[in-house]
């Protein structure tokens, strides 16, 4: 899925931390209309990682499959839901033809909240808001939830939008107001990154215009008063950060984020990019903010240490196979006879009947 809306939802009542993921566009350039849960489970007695998604069903005002959304989680008298505004979809059926079969269209803004615990979706529409925004920043604390920038298609602008959009959750039906706020921001595909254990975020990455990097960062604040912003300093960006037209990338919690420029040269080399990490510490942690850089194209075997048992991932298992699996390997006894000739067979599998891959030609 590419540009789907994602929010993070901590750990409550004995669940672990796990993740909402909504629409988002595939490689087919289909949008989807799904909800999931994605969430890391550490069960057995070698404490293995098992990474669980599922979709979450949804009644009620649904919303269309879109992109370049946004999902944020509210807290309102003991109860949690999930907003999800914005975003782009294809023309309705009845305005696509063979011109226009792919362009896209501001969603309407509308403003559809989730509840959590029976998958109840309801729509509201509020006045204040009266243009679709897509690749908007939001973030939220308490009930509350800001956006920030955002581009609308309709007039191909990226206005300094700031709305404060407030959730009750009564007992019957949530009540939602809309507050619009000065000193926004012009920027569109930003990053928000959450700094300490509070509510305060560094904002970086974006464009402020077409092919027109935003390379200030920006502090952001939400406290009981409302939501107070600040340029801050931003890393030293290397050369190929401020000479490249595109870039992209996605928070890491605790002050950091993971940056991603193409590689560029002579002939282009083929999806390689340049990852880079970004640090932003505190003031009285020390040090200052750190930029590390690396690259996606980094194929030396011995750059990459081995997985230890406890860092293994097992996707797709339900949690009772991984049961029945630490029950079975507690009696396991090692066989010198049970060991395959690896000459022979080696560690390849087929992912298909059809499939016509030369494991001793292919390389890596």
């Amino acid at each position: 899925l590419r540009c789907p809306a994602v929010a993070r939802l901590e750990p409550r009542d004995g669940a672990a931390e796990s993740y909402l993921i909504h629409g988002g566009r595939t490689p087919n350039n289909d949008l989807s209309p799904a909800l999931y849960i994605l969430a890391v489970e550490s069960r057995g007695c070698n404490r293995k990682l098992t990474l669980c998604c599922q979709e979450k069903e949804l009644v009620g005002e649904l919303p269309c499959a879109r992109y370049g959304h946004s999902a944020s989680i509210v807290h309102s008298r003991g109860k949690r839901a999930c907003v999800l505004f914005g975003g782009r979809s294809y023309r309705p059926p009845g305005e696509r033809n063979t011109e226009t079969w792919n362009s896209v269209v501001d969603c309407p803004p509308q403003v559809f909240l989730v509840d959590l615990d029976y998958g109840c979706s309801s729509a509201h529409w509020l006045p204040e808001l009266e243009d679709g925004h897509s690749f908007h920043l939001a973030l939220s604390r308490g009930d509350s939830v800001y956006l920030l920038g955002g581009h609308t298609l309709a007039s191909d602008s990226r206005p300094p939008h700031l709305f404060r959009l407030r959730v009750e959750l009564l007992l019957g039906s949530p009540k939602l107001s809309c507050e619009v706020l000065n000193n926004g921001l012009s920027i569109t595909s930003a990053m928000a990154t959450r700094v300490g254990s509070g509510h305060e975020y560094v904002i970086l990455g974006g464009y402020q215009a077409d092919q027109q990097k935003q390379l200030q960062c920006h502090s952001v604040v939400l406290d009981e008063s409302g939501i107070h912003i600040k340029c801050k300093e931003a890393p030293a960006w290397t050369g190929e950060i401020c000479s490249s037209r595109v870039w992209f990338g996605g928070s890491m919690g605790k002050g950091g984020a993971l940056i991603a420029v193409p590689a560029e040269g002579n002939p282009v080399p083929a999806d390689t990019f340049y990852l880079y990490q970004v640090s932003f510490e505190q003031e009285g942690e020390g040090g200052e903010e750190a930029l590390q850089g690396g690259s996606q194209e980094s194929t030396d075997m011995e750059d990459s240490a081995p997985l230890e048992d406890s860092e293994e991932l097992y996707f797709g298992r339900d949690p009772h196979e991984m049961d029945m699996l630490a029950s079975d390997s507690e009696g396991d006894v090692y066989n010198e006879e049970d060991e395959e000739d690896e000459s022979q067979t080696g560690y390849w599998i087929r992912c298909c009947t059809s499939c016509q891959l030369d494991a001793n030609t292919w390389e890596p």
